[in-house]
């Protein structure tokens, strides 16, 4: 029995790290909450989301660190931690970085602001601002920092030796777009949108994944895994800060824009990278 998970695991890397992730994330919180209570109220939510929320973004770490020790050893481990440790690169990048999903976020959020106050950023409208932006700052550094050991730490270079970057990010985000399916179910009562869960959801996957596209164009020019972190942190940040404080219908239609706009860079980038090779292969001729 355990020779054939040891030969699954070598054999298919990736797919080990994803089983072990979300058994992990989504175990993890099953047992926090229990099986009966998934889709929680608005008070057990906001009671169990400060311990459920370390829950579930452990998973991604632990898998990664697991499954590099056990596959690679210590080298493993090692260029693990160099990758990580990569801080030269071009300033441009750290912009990128930082400011991509802020940028948006806040564009988006200020524009829907024209229809109604309502959608001001959740910076502007929050109670306590300070403590507003506080939990935001810390809740997007701890995700950045261990879910990129995993999505970018682990699974992203595997699939790189065998796929281009576009079908690299598609597969890595949609996986982590379904690993959030399970924390949205949820927190969907305590956010308004249970009467609206499938949309919500699909929004969360197809917008995490489009993010991830350009999260792999960067790692492919940059290779730092500190890089991914601090993109990771930017759009983390710029959710939890910047996200009108609206529920129900007016909370989907954030998400739907949201979700859309990765896909215009996307399209953008594509586009300009296309276009150069066109150019630079026409002047060669």
């Amino acid at each position: 029995m355990w020779s054939r998970v040891e030969r699954f695991v070598r054999r298919h890397p990736v797919a080990s790290y994803v089983a072990l992730t979300f058994a992990i994330s989504w175990g993890g919180l099953l047992v926090l909450v229990g099986p009966g209570h998934i889709v929680g109220t608005r008070e057990e939510f906001e009671r169990l989301v400060p311990i459920g929320i370390p829950v579930v973004a452990l998973g991604p770490m632990l898998a990664s660190l697991l499954l590099t020790a056990y596959l690679d050893g210590r080298r493993g481990l090692r260029t693990l931690g160099a990758r990580l440790a990569r801080w030269r690169v071009e300033g441009r990048w750290y912009a990128v970085a930082l400011l991509l999903a802020p940028a948006y976020f806040l564009v988006v959020s200020l524009a829907l602001s024209l229809w109604s106050r309502d959608f001001l950023p959740g910076i502007v409208t929050a109670p306590d601002r300070t403590s507003h932006l506080l939990f935001g700052l810390a809740g997007a550094l701890v995700a950045g920092l261990v879910e990129e050991l995993g999505w970018t730490g682990f699974a992203t270079p595997r699939l790189r030796r065998r796929f281009g970057p576009e079908v690299t990010g598609l597969v890595v985000g949609s996986v982590w777009g379904l690993w959030h399916v399970l924390p949205k179910v949820w927190g969907a009562a305590a956010h308004g949108v249970l009467a609206y869960l499938p949309q919500d959801l699909a929004c969360a996957i197809v917008g995490l994944t489009g993010f991830r596209i350009l999260m792999v164009w960067v790692h492919d020019r940059t290779r730092s895994l500190l890089l991914a972190v601090l993109m990771h942190v930017g759009l983390t940040a710029a959710t939890l800060v910047l996200t009108p404080l609206v529920t129900g219908g007016p909370l989907m239609t954030t998400s739907y824009v949201l979700a859309a706009v990765p896909w215009l860079f996307v399209a953008a980038v594509w586009m300009a990278r296309h276009e150069g090779g066109a150019a630079r292969a026409m002047h060669a001729s």
